[in-house]
Parts: structure tokens; C-alpha cells; sequence
């Protein structure tokens, strides 16, 4: 690949992201918010912009990988000519998570502006980011999406096309409603076996070896055992997807009781502090119920 790739947000997700991409020879010119991560890639042979806009002065294709609705739209919108000024002639491509309406109204926005727009949410935290090991969907216009789809190849172990937006964005709403329930599942179960005296190492590997084993719930697994809580996916993050699958089913009357409880239980462990930890830090919150049911009078 010789056309200069652009890249900005490089949180946990990003940087590994974005060194991947260095790394295998892509020319890349990046923005972050803070200099330091910039920095890092610098060391990998990439540019560092002064700005968003020579982001897109030097790139075709810009790759962004953002916290949140909001923080896209100041990066986008936060220049002289705004969103129009920077993306005519561009493909940008979101790989955060946000909600399948504002990835609708973007696609539309950027598309009368003369630009593409494809939406590729991944599923996976820092570590499968790091490894190459994400699960990407992507969805957009098929000419915007066939010359993407090599470059997210080189971080992912499969890129799934999914047809028009926001269906990709639909589809990771619908893993993060699995996820949710196989991880605080899992917690839940290290914290009864804790209760009960259980050695966790033992659990480990009984979880390991059956049927129920998957890449999560043994990177997971391995961290309970630990009490290694530095953050792969952090819980802020964790709950902030977890409100977007909520507000989805709530939008189309679908039932999630599963996810609801999870809901309660991440926004319970970012009341107790805990929201920069990673998403396994949910256990303590679960801690926390049954402290406070063993102060209550036994039926």
C-alpha cells in the first residue's frame, strides 16, 4: 500500500490499531488529543498532524476511532469549515461504537458533502487489537467499502460485510449483548465460588477445558485469578455500549433482561469507582450486593 492512510483517536483501542497498521508498512499520518500516544506512533514511522484538518489534507481514507458521539462530532465539526470543509473527496471510516441513528445521519451528512462514509465497529478489547484478533462489521456504500475492507484486514481476523449503514453498527450492538452476559456471567460465577471457597485457579481451568471456553472467558478468567484489573476494555466504556444496546431495544420494544441486569451492575460499579478498571472489575459490584444483603435480617 502506498496512499497515506490518515488515523485519529488513539486511546486503548486506537494505538495498538494504528501501530498495526505501521508496523506493516502503511503510511500513516495520525492525530491525538494528547501527544503522547502520537508520539509512539511517531517512533513506528508515522506522521503526527497539528490537527484534524492535516489529517484529511494528507489522506484519502481516514480511519477514527472515538469515544463517543460527542468527542466525533468536536473532531469533525470543531474546524473553520466544519464537517463540509474537511471530508469532500475523503472516505471516513468510524471504527468506534455509537448509536445506528447518528451513524445514519453522519453517512448522510458526509455523502452530500461530496465524501463516503463507512461505518466498521470491532468487537474485541486491547489485547485482540494488539494481537491482529478484532472482529470487524462493516457496512457503507459497496465502492467506499471494497477499498477499506484490505486495510482492516491488517487488524482483524475477520471483516464481515453487513450491507448499508447503520447495519454493521446494528450487528456490534447485538454482540455487545452477548458479551455482556458471558462476562458478567462469568464474574458472577468467581465471585460464588469465591464465597464459597472454591480454589479460583481450579475454576480456571475447569472453565477452560469445557465447553463453555471462548478467547474472552479465558483472557477474563486468567485476570479474576489474577486480581488483574488494568483495563482491556474499561467499565465506563463497557457501560457506554451497554446504554446504546439499551436505548436500541428500548426504541424497538425488545426485551433484554439479561442486559438490563448487566446495566444496573456497571453503573453501579462506576458509582463505586471502579470505571477505569477493566469490565471483570464488574465482580466487585457484585461484591457489593451481597455485602448488603448479609445485613439484612434472614428470612
Amino acid at each position: 500500500m502506498t496512499a497515506r492512510v490518515g488515523f485519529i483517536g488513539l486511546g486503548i483501542m486506537g494505538q495498538p490499531m494504528a501501530s498495526r497498521l505501521a508496523d506493516a508498512g502503511v503510511p500513516l499520518t495520525v492525530w491525538n488529543r494528547s501527544d503522547a500516544a502520537a508520539e509512539a506512533l511517531v517512533a513506528a514511522g508515522a506522521r503526527r498532524a497539528d490537527n484534524v484538518a492535516g489529517v484529511f489534507a494528507e489522506c484519502e481514507t481516514v480511519l477514527i476511532m472515538l469515544r463517543n458521539e460527542a468527542v466525533l462530532d468536536s473532531v469533525l465539526r470543531g474546524g473553520p469549515g466544519g464537517l463540509a470543509g474537511l471530508v469532500p473527496g475523503h472516505t471516513v471510516v468510524n471504527i468506534g461504537t455509537v448509536s445506528p441513528a447518528y451513524s445514519r445521519n453522519l453517512a448522510r451528512e458526509i455523502e452530500s458533502a461530496g465524501g463516503d462514509f463507512v461505518e466498521a465497529p470491532v468487537s474485541g478489547s486491547r489485547r485482540p487489537a494488539e494481537e491482529g484478533a478484532l472482529v470487524a462489521m462493516i457496512a457503507g456504500r459497496p465502492g467506499a467499502v471494497e477499498p477499506v475492507t484490505p486495510l482492516l484486514a491488517r487488524l482483524c481476523a475477520q471483516v464481515t460485510p453487513c450491507g448499508e449503514v447503520p447495519a454493521a453498527l446494528t450487528m456490534k450492538l447485538a454482540s455487545s449483548a452477548f458479551l455482556m452476559a458471558v462476562v458478567t456471567g462469568l464474574a458472577e460465577a468467581f465471585h460464588f465460588g469465591r464465597e464459597h471457597g472454591v480454589d479460583l485457579a481450579l475454576l480456571r481451568q475447569v472453565l477452560d477445558a469445557g465447553q463453555m471456553s471462548s478467547p474472552i472467558s479465558r483472557v477474563k478468567a486468567a485476570k479474576l485469578v489474577d486480581d488483574d484489573l488494568a483495563p482491556q476494555a474499561a467499565i465506563t466504556d463497557v457501560l457506554m455500549n451497554v446504554e446504546l444496546v439499551a436505548a436500541a431495544a428500548r426504541e424497538a420494544r425488545v426485551a433484554t433482561p439479561l442486559l438490563d441486569t448487566s446495566r444496573e451492575l456497571y453503573a453501579e460499579a462506576v458509582e463505586r469507582g471502579d470505571g477505569a478498571a477493566d469490565m471483570i472489575a464488574v465482580i466487585r459490584a457484585i461484591a457489593d450486593r451481597t455485602a448488603r444483603q448479609r445485613t439484612r435480617p434472614a428470612p
